[in-house]
């Protein structure tokens, strides 16, 4: 049975995803008793997965019993058990929240949300270049319908802009995997890895050229500059519980370039060693700096929160340019904090829109929310923790970044993180202040001035998007899904030092490209092909 675990994050979202779409009518509390049952499975195979890796093994588990580099394999490190475990735990949280009532504002949420999961899980977990491109399709096209989940202009104006982008995203990426195979001859990230110190010069500028290529879409999927813009909007005008989802989205393109530009192109590679790492260098840093412009320009919570995913977008990928085994252990446990508290103030800045009433998520003066202490108290932590402010997580990570840059990286790194985290501070503080100290200080409702964005959809002859409720408290699965994520911060930072060991072990193990090649490649007792 052990064996046979590798497989079971794909293939628990997927029985429970199809059983969903299959049995779509009546009423919606079965369905959401199969999703949050399928979810919390999932948590639980994932944290077997991680328990798994920590013996340093590498394993794979061959479908149809196809023995690389030939059939199809998912591959079983410290790395994809993190990333599925993270992966879990964000759904979780997520879909508690939607399960309050979210996920009948349209149909299928429910199915599509297991489909998105398996298409994420598989990504991580694949070993082979090819099937990275499936499964990046797979979630895609989840995503396309999740995101205009409910309807609305805004939903249908934003997400065509994120489905164009993505097929060309994806047009690129099948290009540059036909250009590594035509060189290669394979697509088996091991056996590229193998084969990539062989080339000669004419087969070394395609496979350059299609890693180049590879590069890009990662950079789409990652969101990072100049292939951010799609982002803000498309988060912003999604569902929350959607959006919180989205969070790891674009950690699977960080996920990609890693995998990628770290085993295929890593030391052994001779030239094209370290192909990525000045492009993404450079460009993470702009990213990080206008990250930081947009997160203080931002007059609505959640195109803030959105844009607080690109200041993460541009500090993971500094510590991917960084190159080094302390880089990349910082850089992991970082990605842990920032994908679950972003997730997280996704969530809370819908409770809070639904609360204030037509002011909504805006960043203007209006009617104070029913359960000030509570979610006054959750957005003080999620703004803490987000910006950097010692003890939390985001501090711990950003201190690590910030330690393992060499002193030529030093004057770059540290004056653009720091300042960026100011601007993070500053813009939070702002929004904290003008969403519950100054709208608890009136028994006003709403601010005669403020604009009613139904009343002019209205007045334009346009209907009012679905979704928008009266202002009621939070119920219990609401609360539930927001202390899952924004929860995560505490816990991270109680656990500090078990995490950044296992981050600093899941660095070395990525270091070791030979054992990676040597346990995918060279089949003894060990290997769990079947």
């Amino acid at each position: 049975m052990m064996n046979h675990l590798i497989v079971m994050p794909i293939l628990v979202p997927l029985i429970a995803g199809l059983a969903l779409l299959l049995n779509r009518d009546g009423s919606a509390t079965p369905r959401r008793i199969v999703g949050l049952t399928a979810t919390a499975l999932l948590v639980a195979v994932c944290a077997m997965l991680v328990f798994q890796s920590t013996d340093d093994t590498i394993r794979y588990y061959a479908l149809g019993d196809w023995q690389p580099p030939f059939g199809i394999i998912l591959v079983l490190d410290r790395l994809s058990a993190m990333m599925v475990m993270l992966t879990a735990v964000l759904a979780f949280g997520s879909l508690l929240f939607a399960s309050a009532g979210g996920d009948e504002e349209g149909s299928n949420f429910q199915g599509l949300f297991q489909l998105q999961l398996m298409g994420i899980n598989g990504a991580f977990l694949t070993g082979d270049l090819f099937n990275l491109f499936v499964f990046f399709e797979v979630l895609l096209i989840a995503s396309y319908s999740l995101l205009m989940h409910g309807g609305g202009k805004a939903r249908i104006h934003s997400g065509f802009h994120y489905v164009a982008l993505n097929l060309a995203g994806s047009a690129l990426f099948l290009i540059g995997v036909g250009v590594l195979y035509g060189a290669l001859g394979t697509l088996n990230m091991a056996d590229m890895a193998a084969r990539v110190a062989e080339l000669d010069g004419d087969r070394r500028v395609l496979v350059e050229a299609g890693a180049l290529l590879l590069l890009v879409v990662f950079a789409l999927k990652a969101a990072m500059l100049p292939l951010y813009f799609w982002l803000p909007r498309a988060y912003a005008s999604a569902p929350a519980p959607v959006a919180a989802l989205f969070a790891i989205m674009t950690k699977v393109g960080v996920y990609a370039i890693i995998r990628v530009f770290t085993l295929i192109f890593g030391p052994q590679a001779g030239s094209l060693a370290g192909l990525a790492q000045p492009w993404v260098w450079w460009l993470a840093l702009a990213t990080l700096a206008l990250g930081g412009v947009g997160v203080l320009s931002a007059r609505d919570l959640r195109t803030q929160a959105a844009y607080l995913i690109v200041l993460s977008v541009g500090t993971l990928l500094a510590g991917v340019g960084m190159n080094s085994t302390a880089a990349n252990a910082a850089l992991l446990y970082y990605l842990m904090h920032t994908t679950l508290v972003t997730g997280g103030l996704f969530l809370l800045a819908e409770t809070i829109s639904i609360q204030r009433g037509k002011a909504g998520a805006r960043i203007v003066r209006g009617r104070a929310v029913h359960q000030i202490a509570l979610l006054g108290g959750l957005f003080l932590l999620a703004a803490m923790t987000v910006a950097g402010v010692p003890p939390f997580s985001g501090a711990i990570g950003k201190a690590l970044l910030l330690q393992s840059a060499s002193p030529a990286q030093q004057p770059w790194l540290w004056p653009i993180l720091l300042i960026s985290s100011l601007a993070a501070i500053v813009a939070l503080s702002r929004t904290g202040s003008t969403l519950f100290w100054r709208a608890s200080s009136s028994e006003k409702n709403t601010d005669k001035h403020e604009k009613n964005p139904e009343r002019e959809q209205a007045d334009k002859g346009e209907k009012p998007e679905k979704g928008r409720k009266e202002a009621v408290s939070a119920g219990p699965l609401r609360i539930a899904g927001l202390l899952v994520l924004l929860g995560a911060s505490p816990v991270l930072m109680l656990f500090a030092g078990p995490l950044t060991e296992f981050t600093h072990a899941t660095a070395e193990q990525l270091a070791d490209h030979e054992a990676y090649i040597q346990a995918i490649l060279v089949r003894d007792s060990m290997g769990d092909g079947s």
